[in-house]
């Protein structure tokens, strides 16, 4: 498909979203959008839901509405509510040790690190340092938690952020199955998914395979703050974090891959499954008679934990509460360096551009997934449009703060 070329946009859209839908259906005639769905939860009610173009471009086999797609770093605010349902119920404590959950993490100066640190990304053991990963190490949630648990912090923990990639994830997933004697994808599945009927997962069963798109990732940015000073300076530690990955991304379109629970960057959702996960979190922790968390609950998911000008691992602006992300970057930093919500909004953002987030203020939950990826961690010009357009459509004026205010 090329810029220009007619789509059609299949789904619905309320009156007051029409500038939505008109964002959307630019996406694809103007952006380069491949394949795509979009959900929007307002007051709880399902307001927007838009899905179109080609899930494969092998087979030409076009988007359905319950096409799914690799969503990457969405796949933070999965685990992030899953924690916040523990905490909620007592089971965990956000201030303290991760290692009074899972003892052996303690080991070589780890000892210290609160659940807190590890959430808001100020733990200090944003890659694996002690060996070389083989190839496919993430697809074994076991292996690279064991390696995980040897590492030695490289900054202080608590006294700086830095983005952990995929590391957030497997502390996440080793508390959860510490304190439930459950995985982390089977949580999800069971108290969160299957209640609310949210298309979402970590670990996708087989019978799920043939719904999943096919993910065509970017190039990179060269220009991008991450890219300069990986070419500035081969021996920062961010290296790691590109070159000793286990050659994750040459797995994403693989079983092995959708079916392993990679709990920070392995998610697959529908984007009206991302939008049905947030929509209780954009009221008060419930909605239709199922309640994840407390009103008070919802507090600590969007209160600021860790921001700074420049993340230590990312080189750019970022901003963190326990699990989610704030908005942070700049436009003019460029596409896949930014993410502006509103105010009071939380989510995360997943590499190549989808998103899942819930904005209190606005009563309102976002879902977007795709299969064409941009650069960088943060959101391309086609997810952002589409926000954009959402809070234009309620009555918010500007993001010149660096996030939408009425």
């Amino acid at each position: 498909m090329t810029a220009g070329s007619a789509i059609h946009i299949h789904g619905f859209c309320d009156d007051i979203f029409k500038n939505v839908r008109e964002e959307f259906a630019a996406n694809f005639e103007e952006r380069g959008e491949l394949g795509a769905s979009l959900a929007i939860y307002l007051d709880g009610k399902l307001v927007v839901d838009l899905w179109g173009g080609i899930a494969d471009t092998s087979t030409g086999c076009p988007w359905e509405e319950s096409t799914m797609a690799v969503v990457f770093s969405a796949t933070k605010g999965m685990a992030a509510i899953c924690m916040h349902m523990l905490a909620d119920q007592g089971l965990l404590e956000f201030d303290k040790p991760v290692a009074a959950y899972w003892p052996e993490f303690a080991a070589n100066g780890k000892e210290n690190i609160t659940v807190a640190m590890a959430l808001s990304h100020q733990a200090g053991v944003p890659v694996w340092q002690l060996q070389d990963l083989p190839s496919g190490a993430f697809n074994d949630f076991d292996f690279v938690s064991r390696l995980l648990a040897a590492e030695t912090p490289v900054w202080e923990p608590g006294t700086a952020h830095g983005y952990h990639a995929v590391s957030i994830g497997v502390i996440e997933g080793e508390l959860v199955k510490r304190i439930t004697g459950r995985s982390i994808g089977t949580f999800l599945r069971e108290e969160v998914a299957r209640p609310l009927g949210a298309d979402v997962w970590i670990g996708l069963p087989e019978a799920e395979e043939s719904r999943v798109s096919t993910s065509y990732l970017s190039d990179g940015n060269p220009q991008s703050p991450l890219t300069q000073k990986l070419n500035s300076d081969p021996g920062w530690i961010g290296w790691k974090l590109i070159t000793n990955g286990g050659d994750d991304l040459a797995y994403t379109n693989s079983r092995e891959r959708h079916a392993a629970e990679i709990p920070a960057s392995g998610g697959i959702a529908s984007a009206k499954g991302l939008a049905r996960l947030y929509a209780p979190l954009s009221l008060d922790g419930s909605i239709d008679n199922v309640r994840l968390v407390q009103p008070q609950s919802l507090h600590a998911m969007g209160a600021i934990r860790s921001a700074s000008d420049c993340d230590l691992i990312l080189r750019i602006p970022t901003t963190f509460t326990l699990g989610f992300s704030k908005s942070w970057g700049d436009r003019r930093l460029g596409s896949g360096e930014y993410m502006i919500l509103g105010q009071n909004a939380f989510g995360t953002p997943g590499m190549g551009g989808s998103m899942g987030f819930a904005d209190t203020e606005a009563r309102m939950s976002f879902g977007y997934v795709m299969n064409k990826h941009g650069s960088g961690v943060g959101l391309n010009e086609r997810g952002q449009s589409l926000i954009d357009a959402a809070y234009r459509a309620l009555g918010f004026s500007s993001s010149a703060p660096g996030f939408w205010v009425r």
